[in-house]
């Protein structure tokens, strides 16, 4: 019996799907790389039912879509679908989904890392264990306390409310801000307290991590107000979007001192420009949003990403369906 195709990236080039994972697509679909479909489009473009689309590897655009007359999914590798342009796609009669559960722990461990290596200035340690000019500890290289201090999560779903549980085995006084306030019982299993405004959250916290999704309503919800309201001893950790982040108001905040430090998994653009100012703090980390890249929750993506392309071809349902 002949297998659906699918549409991707060429496995194991720049943005794509690793090598690696290959026979886990394979055993189910033939895979038809977009390189080889933009040269050959007359050969291919009836048989593609599904687009596996691993981040913005693939830009399914209004003439891509036409393209494809018996596509029924855009197949998404990870949560976020910021770069999907979704009403377009579904206008197609295409539907669009993504990986989400999969993603949560490894996306709460990088915050909790990214916390753990600014407050403990991890990356200045290394730093003077290479190029160290002296055997003596400047002062500067004192970091702060993360056990008994107070972290402010704005975002308190799936992965915001691991955070919490990972931050309470380190005796945290843990506040949170979120839509929609959870359950007593939640709330109690991992101490937190809910803050109604985040402006309560703000001036509160020692550390203050965003983890909510980007949205109309998201964009540049962290600025120049927001980074005033902080503790100027407070460091702020990004593990959500770049653009939930006014970038050029967190440049300033660090500059006048407003803040200690940030940490930052996701930037605009991803990675930032080797001479972006961000890049020049001393007390900034910033990472080329790795938060699911680990072994382990890549495999279960693309596990994740066949699931649901099996489903909408054999049954006609999506499970991890995303609407506009």
């Amino acid at each position: 019996m002949e297998k659906p195709c699918i549409l991707t990236k060429t496995l194991g080039a720049p943005g794509s799907i690793y090598k690696c994972f290959e026979p886990c697509i394979d055993k189910h679909f033939t895979i038809i790389p977009y390189e080889r479909f933009v040269q050959r489009k007359e050969d291919f473009a009836a048989k593609i039912q599904a687009v596996f689309s691993w981040g913005p590897n693939i830009n399914v655009d209004r003439d891509l879509l036409q393209s494809l007359p018996n596509l029924k999914a855009v197949i998404n590798g990870g949560v976020g679908v910021d770069h999907l342009d979704i009403p377009l796609i579904n206008s197609f009669g295409v539907k669009v989904s993504n990986t989400p559960h999969v993603v949560d722990n490894a996306t709460a461990d990088i915050g909790m890392s990214l916390m753990l290596a600014s407050a403990r200035k991890i990356i200045e340690g290394q730093h003077f264990s290479k190029f160290r000019e002296s055997d003596d500890f400047p002062e500067s290289t004192m970091g702060t306390d993360v056990s008994g201090a107070t972290l402010g999560i704005i975002g308190m779903g799936r992965i915001g409310y691991k955070i919490a549980k990972r931050a309470q085995g380190f005796d945290m006084k843990i506040l949170y801000h979120n839509r929609n306030r959870r359950p007593e019982n939640e709330e109690r299993a991992v101490g937190a307290t809910y803050c109604a405004s985040m402006t309560e959250l703000l001036q509160r916290s020692d550390f203050v991590m965003v983890v909510v999704n980007l949205s109309p309503q998201t964009h540049k919800l962290i600025s120049a107000k927001e980074f005033a309201m902080m503790r100027p001893y407070s460091t702020f950790i990004n593990i959500s979007r770049g653009l939930v982040v006014d970038q050029d108001a967190l440049v300033d905040a660090l500059q006048k001192k407003m803040i200690r430090a940030a940490a930052l998994d996701v930037t605009y653009p991803e990675p930032l420009p080797r001479d972006h100012p961000l890049l020049s703090f001393p007390n900034v980390i910033v990472m080329p949003h790795i938060g699911t890249h680990t072994l382990e929750t890549s495999q279960l993506m693309v596990e994740r990403m066949v699931t649901n392309a099996l489903a909408i071809l054999n049954e006609g349902q999506l499970p991890d369906e995303v609407k506009a």
